[in-house]
């Protein structure tokens, strides 16, 4: 409980009170981060291979900047992102023990880079970039404590007992109904309307099971409880972020593609 009052604190005053460039820069670190300790799903031991794969995605979040600088490029790099996680979804469906170093390699690259680059384009293309970041935050985390209540209250039925036999169908349709309100009060904050907002908010929250279930499934293959230790008695950073890592690129990309953004 009290590691989530710090960092519920610390994110709080980083978004709203501090400049925009130093929430790009705790951004780029916790991906870094979370880039070496994805590096340990690729069964790597030795610091220079974890340290090269951290340097491969520093590189390619530079690279990934300098390419979106119009509206057709950002476009293209999210469509990217949603097709890979529909194909991370099959990868969970129909092949969850077929897995190697290199697909956990590219599977890395594919969950952070674009996730790394929505949020900060979401930070930085609105004049309330702030807000909207705290608004994808909120919505994540919100249907990861509902699906995390509803499954522990009524789950039976399981969603991916390969993968993460703890997650049930239950706990994920509690997460989607409790993210909806979230939703809901989003878009009335930010003036968009509802029809075609809410629909989009629900596609996020099911992008972000696809990226939790993802990570899972590297964990497993690694032999990995959690992703790290660094918050004590929450995990590593990738067990704090797996979710919006599926949903960030989904949530820019349908406000993109309804105008919200230019």
């Amino acid at each position: 409980m009290l590691t989530s009052v710090v960092l519920g604190a610390t994110l709080l005053s980083i978004l709203l009170w501090l400049p925009d460039w130093v929430t790009v820069a705790v951004m780029t670190a916790l991906v870094l981060f979370g880039a070496w300790e994805w590096s340990a799903f690729l069964r790597l031991v030795a610091p220079g291979p974890r340290l090269g794969y951290v340097a491969l995605v520093g590189m390619l979040l530079w690279l990934v900047w300098r390419f979106s600088t119009t509206p057709e490029r950002r476009d293209l790099i999210l469509v990217l992102a949603v097709l890979w996680w529909l194909a991370a979804l099959a990868w969970i469906v129909f092949a969850p023990r077929r897995v190697s170093p290199w697909a956990a390699a590219a599977a890395g690259v594919m969950a952070l880079v674009p996730s790394w680059f929505a949020l900060v384009r979401l930070r930085l293309t609105f004049p309330h970039g702030a807000q909207w970041v705290l608004f994808a935050l909120m919505l994540v985390w919100v249907a990861d404590i509902g699906a995390f209540f509803f499954g522990r209250q009524f789950g039976r039925v399981r969603l991916a007992p390969v993968v993460s036999p703890n997650k049930t169908w239950e706990g994920l349709l509690g997460g989607i109904s409790v993210s909806a309100l979230v939703a809901v009060a989003g878009g009335q904050w930010f003036h968009v309307p509802l029809a075609a907002f809410l629909p989009l908010c629900l596609a996020a929250v099911a992008f972000s099971v696809v990226g939790d279930l993802t990570e899972s499934l590297l964990k497993r293959f690694a032999g990995m409880k959690d992703s790290g230790s660094i918050f004590p008695g929450h995990g590593g950073v990738m067990d704090r972020i797996d979710s919006l890592t599926g949903a960030a690129p989904v949530l820019l990309l349908g406000l993109s593609l309804l105008g919200v953004i230019p």
